[in-house]
Parts: C-alpha cells; structure tokens; sequence
C-alpha cells in the first residue's frame, strides 16, 4: 500500500473521479482491464481495490490500495466517488448499501440484487442519499437500441406483433464448481438466484425488456415461468420466461445453456410487415422491411463513462429504476417451484471431466418454436415435460392429448386441439406450433374467415388485397363444458370475435377405438351453427380468390415424414390429390426421423418409425382434399374450397371425419378391406 485513502482530497471538480473496485476476480478482472485503459485515457482514477483474495505482485499500480473488503475501504478515509461491485450476486444488495451509506456513486453488476426486497431497499437508499446507481447491463449502452426504437416508432416493420430472447449457450461442469453460489438458488439461507435468465443470459432479458419499453415494476403486468435444469445444480439452466407488459407486449425469452454449441444470442422485434433482430453482444442489426433486408452495426457506451458523465439519475442508461421490470422476473423466478430436473434420457453429454457439458436434445428447435409461438417448453409438449391435460387411451395406452389452446398466442387463433396423437405402437404423428407456421395446431377444426374474422391464425387472404396481411382480425375458440368418457369425447365451444362475442357454437365429439393390433380410428364428429341469430358466411382463402387456397374445416397438421407418400383411390402424389374430391386419401412414410432426441430420449435414437394415416371423406358433403408436403405436410377437408357455405341458427354445417392411424405402411388394397371392416360412421 502506497497511501492511504485519507490522504486523498475531498472531491474536487478539477480533479479526476475516484474510483473503487470491489471484486477483482471473475468479471471483476474485465473492469479492471476497463479500469487501467479509461485510467490511461486520463478519464478517471482507480484509488483502491477490495477482495479478500488479493491481485498478484505488481498486477496493480503502485497507487492502488488494496483492502480485504469494503468495510475496510470505506473506513480508511473518504468515499470514492464511484465504487464498482463484481460481486458474488448474494453480496451485492448490502455491498451497494454500505457505499451509498458512504456518499458513493455505484456501478452494480447484473444481476443488481437478488430479490425485490432487496431492490425496493437499495433504492430507497439511494434516493434519500442523492446517490446514482448505474447496473451493468452493458447492452443498454447499445446505440442500436434507439435506433431500434425509432424504426419501430416510424412503423418500419409495421405493428409490433411481439418480442422474443433466444440465447443457445454451453456451459461445462467446471463452470457449475466454479464458485459456492454458482448453479444456486440460496446458499447458506441467503438468496442467489444464479441461473440461465437472472445471470448468465440475463443481457438477453434485460434488452428485450428495454425495447418493449418495460422499464419499471408497473410496467411488467405477468411474468410466466417455465424453468427447467439439465446440470446436477439448484439453479435453471433451460427454461422460458414470457413477461407480458401492461401496454400490451408480450415478451418470449428462451434460454438454455445446454445446447450443442455456442451461438450468438438475439433480440427479436416481430411486426406485421417485417422484424429487427439485434445480435446485442456485436451491436449489430439485421432489419427486414417491405424494401428488403439490411444490416446495421452500431456503437456503444460505455456505462461507466456514462455514470462518471451524469448529474441525474435520467442522464444514465441504466438506471437500478430501470431494472425494476427486470426484477420482476427475477423475482418471479425466485418464487417459483425448483426448476424440474429434464430426464437423463433425454440429455446427451459431450467432453471429458469438468471439461464436458449437457446438450438438451432437440433444444434448437424448441427454442425457435418458444420464440415463435410465444409458448413455454410445456405448452409446446417438449418430451421431458408433463401437460396434466386430458388424454386420449386404447388399452391403457395415450393415443392422444386433448390440448385446451388457451396458452396459443392471440394471433394464432387461440382453439382447442389434440395433440400429440401416436399410433399404437407410440409413434408420434401430429405437430404443432411448428417454426414454418406456428399456428398450425394438430387436430382440429379451424377456419380463415368466418364473416371476416380470422380463426385458423396467421395473415388474412383477402379478396380486395389480392394477398395475405397481417390483421386485428383473431378470434379463439373456447371451451364451455366437455365430458370425457372411455372411446369418447364430447365439447361443447364458442368462437368468439375479436370483441369477444360468440359467432358460431360448436358441438364437437371425438370418438376413438382400436382396429385390430396395429391401428386405431379417430372419428370427429362436429356442427358449426350461427350464435348471431343471422346468417354466417364460413369462409377460406379460397373462397376470397386464392387459386387452390381452399383449406380450412378439418385440419391435420404432420410433423416431418421421410419418403412420403400421399394417394387416393384415383391419383398419387401432392399435385394430384390436392383439390381433389375422393373417398379417402393415405399418407405414409417414416415419422419421427428428425434429430435425435427430437420426440424420442437418448435409449431410442428416433431413427424412423414407419407409419401410415387414412382420412375418410365426410358423407354429408363432397369436400375437396387440401394436401401439402412440399412446404409443410398437412392435410384437411376443404369445408369453403372456392365458395363460402352458410350456417344459420338451427341450420348447423355438419362434418363427419374418421382417421385409421397405423403403425407401418399400408398398401391400397390393406386399406381397402380395412374400411370395409369399418362400415359406415355410427
């Protein structure tokens, strides 16, 4: 020690800011690199550094004090103007308290504290000390945020539709013994909060937040949590936060860091007419409008220059007060249930020793799909967690899971749906929120246009456009009463409007039985009938002037099928059985041969599961087939194929549809005398 700290003079305007660094090790070791350069610069002067594991011999300037703690500085004579804490996040709350007591300035590492009630404290402190209190949430330098904010305020890429996190990092198992508190949720009684959102990729969360302008604790209406850990900690490692702001924003943050490799994280902004997409650790920005797309990189601030060059709290760029939207979600996370352990069979690890980490298998596309749909990992049925949800059964075995919608995000058509449907032999066949159209829902009824209200999800074909748009045009379909029973299943719902007043009632009922020892049969029986006491127009993109776009009715969403192959009795393959009219229409090919651990954990590789699907016309009208593969595989009964069908209050449009779900491939002829068998629906 060279001097003491009582030596130096009282502040002064003429003279350098005095600055403090409390916790040298870990990122402490960044500030101080931040430090030596902005020192050099003659920007400021580091006086004095406190940590109980001191620097090396000469790491640090032979002026620098060099105490055990910040007690100790504090008492060896007058407070640095700022005192920058890099702390373990337990000790950041009565560290940043004990320098406000002092008159310091404070730079507080994220995350700034580790409960609410330890924000309300600091900031109570703070305002009657007349202190500054700047969180190192080292994004919110970015000058690509206003940027940002004026493309969206000039309508660039339209309405915002809504504003996604993702961040796919890895992290070993040396980084979990990397400290007592790391991996922790409290330690020693005391709250941590370590985890993927509230440490690691808590910049993700941070930048979303700022850019739905969620600042503040009133600004943040809910905070969903869905938290999940493939480490052997306390702490999430895998998991979504949804925030849903009191504006109106909904904001998806998806998160893990057990993926197969590290990736850049990114902020989303989603709108009607395009999307920027901030990759905040580069500052760059991709934007995509009607004209095009373009990229962007923009410079940053430093925050503690920032802090050093403010006389109020509103000069700074990262206030603690507007952190409070953040703490929201920490404290949300902080009083949720313990993150649920994801099954061994569904991680794989990679590496030796400390030196090895989990990878979630199937993780990427979950994590798209979460950004995309606005859902959680149990809302989408990721295969390590659990719906509760009613299920469909043969024999004690799950051939389906009836999925109530109401989790779907409003521009998808909230409705009810089944999902997962499996053979018998478990191979799974329906998908849903899947990342080329997220509301596609699995099995279900659902319509473009019903008296111009949207209720299959996504843009609008509209006759007067000529294309689709996105509109204010939603409605959801509800549940009012279901009775569920062996082999049946009877609903009664309501489509509402966007004003949420019903348009149409709907009686729906499943039915389900096993057909011999490798098949069952699916019937969905359902009437649409006028709740306006007029007459209702049920409608499709078709019927409103796009060429072959007649879908909507039934509809059957399939996940990725190897080497299909799609025929009726009459022609074969997409082209030719897409608008046509015949008795039933067969789609076979190899199901679940994604990635592994895609639906199936790591003791079943999902190499293909051969499987095949038949879908019976309806007798009560001769509706054409719409079938994709090509873009997407899907298959429906075009209820409106180029012209809309009425339904008046006692004049219901009614629907019959069977589906044989077989395991292995079906010929024409096994077909045949399969439905033969069957007869005609009860």
């Amino acid at each position: 020690m060279t001097q003491s700290l009582a030596a130096v003079p009282p502040k002064d305007p003429a003279r350098l800011p005095r600055i403090a660094l409390v916790g040298i090790h870990g990122f402490g070791e960044r500030h101080l690199e931040n430090l030596e350069k902005l020192s050099a610069a003659g920007i400021l002067e580091l006086v004095a550094i406190a940590d109980p594991q001191p620097p090396a011999q000469g790491t640090l300037a032979a002026e620098v004090e060099v105490y055990a703690s910040l007690d100790e500085l504090l008492a060896a004579g007058p407070a640095p103007d700022v005192v920058i804490i890099s702390t373990p996040i337990q000790t950041h709350a009565p560290l940043a308290l004990s320098a406000i007591a002092a008159g310091a300035n404070v730079y507080l590492e994220k995350p700034p504290v580790a409960s609410l009630a330890q924000y309300r404290e600091v900031m109570e402190a703070a305002a009657e000390a007349g202190c500054l209190v700047q969180v190192g949430f080292q994004s919110l330098g970015s000058d690509a945020l206003p940027a940002m904010d004026a493309l969206v305020a000039a309508k660039a890429i339209g309405e915002v539709r809504g504003i996604s996190a993702t961040g796919m990092w890895l992290r070993d198992k040396a980084y979990f013994k990397r400290s007592r508190w790391a991996g922790k949720r409290s330690l020693d009684g005391t709250d941590v909060v370590d985890g993927v959102a509230t440490n690691a990729l808590a910049h993700a969360v941070a930048t979303g937040l700022r850019l739905a302008g969620a600042r503040t604790l009133e600004d943040v209406k809910s905070v969903d949590t869905d938290l999940y850990r493939a480490n052997d900690t306390e702490s999430d490692d895998t998991s979504v936060v949804r925030v849903r702001t009191t504006h109106g924003t909904v904001l998806t943050c998806a998160l893990t860091l057990s993926a197969p490799e590290q990736s850049a994280p990114v902020v989303t902004v989603d709108g009607t007419l395009g999307q920027l997409t901030l990759y905040y650790t580069e500052d760059r920005v991709e934007i995509t409008t009607p004209q095009g797309t373009r990229e962007e990189t923009f410079g940053r601030t430093d925050l503690l220059e920032n802090l050093l060059a403010a006389r109020s709290e509103k000069d700074l760029l990262s206030p603690l007060s507007g952190s409070g939207a953040y703490i929201s979600v920490l404290e949300a996370i902080r009083t949720a249930d313990a993150p649920r352990p994801i099954p061994p069979g569904f991680i794989t690890w990679e590496g030796q020793g400390d030196q090895s980490h989990a990878v979630v298998q199937g993780i990427g596309s979950l994590i798209r799909r979460a950004a995309l749909g606005q859902a959680t990992f149990a809302e989408l049925g990721a295969p390590w967690t659990s719906s509760g949800t009613p299920e469909l059964t043969i024999n004690g075995a799950t051939v389906a899971t009836v999925q109530d919608g109401t989790h779907i995000r409003p521009t998808s058509s909230p409705r009810p749906y089944l999902h997962p449907v499996r053979t018998l032999g478990g191979t799974v066949v329906t998908d849903h929120v899947p990342e080329d159209h997220v509301w596609h829902l699995g099995a279900g009824v659902a319509l473009q246009d019903v008296d111009g209200i949207n209720f299959w999800g996504g843009r609008t074909y509209t006759r007067d456009a000529g294309m689709y748009l996105w509109r204010e045009d939603h409605g959801r379909i509800v549940t009012d009463s279901a009775e569920h029973g062996d082999g049946f299943r009877r609903e009664q719902l309501s489509w509402l409007g966007p004003d949420h007043l019903p348009i149409l009632r709907e009686q729906r009922k499943w039915r389900w039985a096993a057909v011999g020892n490798s098949a069952w049969q699916l019937t969905l029986d359902f009437t649409l009938e006028s709740a306006t006491g007029r007459t209702v127009m049920l409608g499709s993109p078709g019927s409103n002037g796009r060429p072959q776009g007649g879908y909507g009715g039934f509809f059957w969403r399939l996940p990725a099928v190897a080497d299909a192959t799609i025929w009726t009795p009459e022609a074969r393959g997409e082209d030719a059985v897409h608008g046509s009219v015949a008795p039933w229409l067969a789609w076979s090919g190899t199901f679940d041969a994604g990635p592994a651990g895609a639906a199936h954990p790591a003791n079943d590789p999902g190499l293909g599961h051969p499987a095949t699907l038949v879908f019976l016309a309806s007798p009560q009208a001769p509706d054409p087939w719409f079938v994709r593969h090509a873009g997407y595989p899907g298959v429906g009964l075009s209820l409106a194929w180029d012209s809309p069908v009425a339904t008046q209050p006692g004049r219901p449009a009614h629907r019959t549809v069977r589906v044989l779900i077989a395991d292995g491939f079906l010929a024409t002829n096994d077909i045949e005398q399969l439905i033969t068998t069957l007869g005609e629906p009860a």
